[in-house]
Order: C-alpha cells, then structure tokens, then sequence
C-alpha cells in the first residue's frame, strides 16, 4: 500500500512516517510471536487425543481484532483461537490456552501501565490530558475517565498509607518545614499544603509530613507534629523555616528539645520589604556578609557593621535582623560543610518549584483528599528526579 509522505516526514494523517514504520513493524513481530506460542502449544500437545483419535488441542480460527497500547505506539492485534477440549481431572472443568505474550484481556503492556501515571502528571502542566498520551502512545486512549478515577483512587490510598508509616526507624537530624500555596482551589482560600522535608544521619533527604491546613496556623502546624510524633518521630536537632510561620510555636509546644533557624531567603526579602529600592543593593551585599561569614563571631561581627550602616536612617529594618540574631546563626554551631543547606528552606522550594507550576486543580475536579494526595504524587515524581540528577 502507497503512503503519502509530505515534506517534513509525517503521512496525510499527520503521524510520522518513521512512527507508522515503527508500530507496523510491532504489529508484525507481535502477530508472529503469538503464532509461534500457540503452534508451540498445540505441536506440545499433538498426541494427546479423544477416544475416537481425534487430537484434543487444535486452531479455532482469531479472536476479534483488539488494540494493545505498547512503547511502539497502538497496535491493532488478532490473536490466534485455540481450541483444548481436555479436561482438568480435579476440577472438571475444561482446561484453557493462555497466552504468556498477550493475555486474554490485555489493553496494555506493562510498562505503559506504570508510565501512565507520568502522562497523568505531565498534563497536569498545561491542564490538557489529551496531548500527553498522543505524543507517547499515539492514542488518547491511555488517560481515560476510567483509567484517570483508577490513578486518583491509588494515589489516594498511598497518600493515606504515607500519612500512616511508622517513623519510629527514621531519625531526622534537620528538618526544614513551610506552608506551600498552590494553583488549588479549595473552600478556603487561606489553605496551604504544611510540608515537612527532614534528612537523615546518612543524609538523604525525604518527605516527612504532608497536609492541609493553614500556612500561619501553630493549631494547624501542631495537629501535624503531634501525628509524627505518635508515628514515632523523634526531635530532630534543628528546624529550618520562614519566621512568619505559626510553625515555632508549635514546635515548643511538641519538640521543644529542637533548635529554631530561620530561612535568609525570606529574611532577606523582608529586609528588602522594609528598605527604599536605592539601598537596597548594598544592603543585601551587607546581609549576604553576614550568612557568607567564616564563622559565627565573623557573621556577629557583619551584623554590628549592619546594624551600624543602616540603623539611624531604616531602623525597622536593621531590628528584623538584630532581633531574631540567634535564630538566624543557628546554623553555624553545625557542621560547616552543612551550612549551605541550613541556611534556606531551598529543600522545599526547590521540590515544589515544579509542583506548583504542573497543579492547576479546581475545586470541582475532586475533594481536599483527592488534590492533596495529587499534590503528593507531583512531590513524589520531582523528588525522584532529583534523587536521580543528583545521585552518586
């Protein structure tokens, strides 16, 4: 058959040409190995035959014509009939052909099957489903009404059973904590996903906790650290967070063992909040003197000097830095060679950077349950890109 190839390589249906190769080419090697498995099985089972002679095990024909979604796209598949009149002795009941290739009501293979959630995921960036699934399997058929309830009912239950692991096994050395806002619209619109991130003795980083609730909430943040601590978390050492959070009053109330390190990122931006846009370049030279520091008699004395250079005239903004000195050093009775990763909340920020670009959920898609446990798979996926960009 004669294809109409156009100039830039695709056919009159808008396909590629390479891919309509490619899937016939499947389609042919598909077609023959199921020949081959049931010409295997009958030529088996030759000599197994009636009272009259007549072989038990024979060709009956192909089922109907199915389509299997494969990594070589959609492919339309006839599958050869087997007819085994033999009976099994300890049921009774007539045996039956089941391919190990193609089984009886295959729609598609495996590996599809795991990498549909991914196509779920990435049509979640631009809110449109269909383009995903065509561009990988060549079909929309991937990502349908059914098959996307099946995603959301799963994901449901492995959020449920994450918000119930035992923690008694994980010791957390540094946590870093925030109140993400998301593109969610659920019926308050104050409500934020309150993130725990903590790293291990080893130093691998993990999701700890995970729920709704209010960003400058302490009943909110405290309902959540008395979970893990139910669960069996123990204090861990220091906890990394922005100062407007209702987090370090909860923190005392259920860890108060745990030292405080506010984030310099949003320091600074406070810093900056309070200064006229002609001081603040120089200020922000003079705050990164301070969290740059060699050590921490080095990063007091760059708060004098601070304080000293813009005191008389931005007074608010030098008592943002002066009052919360301690809080703001914490980081420096550590190791130095973790101070990079103690000074910021970046464990966040840098996991939801893609969250909060790819989840554009509205209230009618579903209940808070169903949007936090997708925002709980989106953090599950950039949380495996990045161990995987970042391992040894």
């Amino acid at each position: 058959m004669l294809t109409v190839v156009n100039t830039d390589g695709t056919t009159t249906g808008g396909a590629s040409l390479l891919d309509e190769i490619v899937r016939e080419g499947a389609r042919r090697v598909l077609a023959a190995a199921l020949e081959a498995e049931v010409n295997s099985y009958i030529a088996e089972l030759a000599d197994q035959r009636d009272r009259d002679g007549r072989r038990l095990v024979v060709r009956n024909s192909y089922h109907q014509p199915r389509k299997v979604t494969t990594a070589a796209r959609s492919v339309e598949v006839k599958a050869p009939r087997v007819n085994d009149k033999r009976v099994d002795e300890t049921t009774g009941e007539r045996k039956r052909f089941s391919s190990a290739i193609l089984a009886p009501w295959c729609r598609k293979s495996p590996k599809i099957a795991e990498v549909l959630p991914l196509l779920y995921l990435h049509g979640l960036s631009t809110g449109d489903f269909v383009p995903a699934p065509e561009q990988f399997l060549g079909s929309a058929a991937g990502l349908s009404a059914a098959t996307v309830t099946r995603l959301t009912a799963q994901w449901r239950a492995d959020h449920q059973a994450f918000q119930e692991r035992d923690l008694s096994g994980s010791d957390y050395v540094y946590v870093w904590v925030d109140g993400i806002h998301l593109r969610i619209r659920l019926d308050e619109a104050r409500a934020a996903v309150l993130v725990v991130i903590g790293v291990r003795a080893d130093g691998t980083k993990e999701l700890v906790a995970m729920a709704d609730g209010y960003r400058e909430s302490s009943e909110a943040w405290a309902g959540l650290l008395r979970d893990c601590a139910r669960r069996g978390m123990r204090a861990p050492v220091l906890a990394v967070g922005d100062g407007a959070l209702g987090f370090w009053k909860a923190l005392r109330e259920v860890f108060p063992a745990t030292r405080e390190q506010r984030c310099w990122v949003h320091k600074t931006a406070n810093v900056m909040d309070a200064l006229p846009k002609s001081a603040q370049p120089a200020a922000k030279k003079a705050l990164q003197d301070i969290y740059n520091a060699e050590d921490r008699e080095h990063a007091e004395q760059a708060i004098t000097t601070f304080a000293r250079l813009y005191g008389a005239k931005f007074p608010h903004a030098v008592k943002k830095i002066t009052d919360d000195r301690d809080e703001l050093l914490a980081f420096y009775d550590f190791p130095a060679e973790h101070w990079i990763h103690l000074r910021t909340t970046n464990p966040i920020e840098s996991t939801f950077a893609t969250v909060r670009l790819r989840t554009k959920v509205t209230k009618g898609a579903g209940s808070r349950a169903a949007a936090l446990a997708m925002v709980f798979k989106l953090v599950e996926s950039a949380q495996n890109q990045w161990r995987a960009v970042n391992a040894p």
